[in-house]
């Protein structure tokens, strides 16, 4: 079967490059809006399934893979901030704090309508940061694309004290333990 990405996330990409295993990419056209009432790991899980069910039209007798992360501080759901002014905010609000990642990833069988999923929590914990600390991050590393407003696999590192978790790629955006896991339940061995 083929296997197909329902992401045009890069970071997701290069992530599933990993594995070795040809794939090829589609873009999910999904409304991410929460449901009323929705928790976090729910809505994550929802719009993991429904990228990879997106897809499937297209992608006939295919394992589709769809993820996606929501960033949580405390009970405030942390987007993607899109713009400079949005970054500073989010990172003065996560100086010393912990944000918790829950990344969903999900593999559904176009040909057999299966799907399978898992969530995975990450925890990061934010040092103190000083506001020309914030600035210098953001002008170099430019984060506006990233939940958190921080990448944690490039100069990002350098703003967290701490991180915790069983996998660190799905503070990446796909964890690939997981998805190893649900390869295999489908027959696909990755070695």
């Amino acid at each position: 079967m083929r296997l197909v990405l329902a992401s045009t996330s890069p970071y997701r990409r290069i992530l599933l490059e990993r594995l070795g295993l040809p794939f090829s990419v589609a873009s999910p056209n999904v409304n991410e809006s929460a449901h009323p009432g929705e928790l976090p790991a729910d809505l994550a899980l929802r719009l993991g399934a429904a990228k990879a069910r997106a897809v499937a039209p297209d992608n006939p007798a295919s394992l589709i893979i769809g993820s996606d992360q929501i960033a949580l501080l405390d009970d405030e759901i942390l987007g993607k901030p899109g713009s400079h002014a949005k970054a500073l905010a989010q990172l003065r609000k996560v100086s010393g704090r912990a944000v918790i990642f829950l990344t969903a990833v999900c593999l559904y069988d176009s040909e057999k309508d299966r799907l399978s999923r898992r969530l995975v929590q990450y925890s990061v914990k934010f040092r103190e940061l000083e506001e020309a600390t914030i600035e210098a991050y953001l002008r170099r590393d430019r984060p506006y694309d990233c939940a958190g407003s921080a990448k944690a696999e490039s100069l990002g590192i350098a703003l967290i004290e701490k991180m915790q978790g069983d996998d660190p790629n799905a503070l990446i955006g796909l964890p690939l333990i997981a998805l190893v896991d649900l390869l295999h339940e489908h027959g696909v061995r990755v070695i």
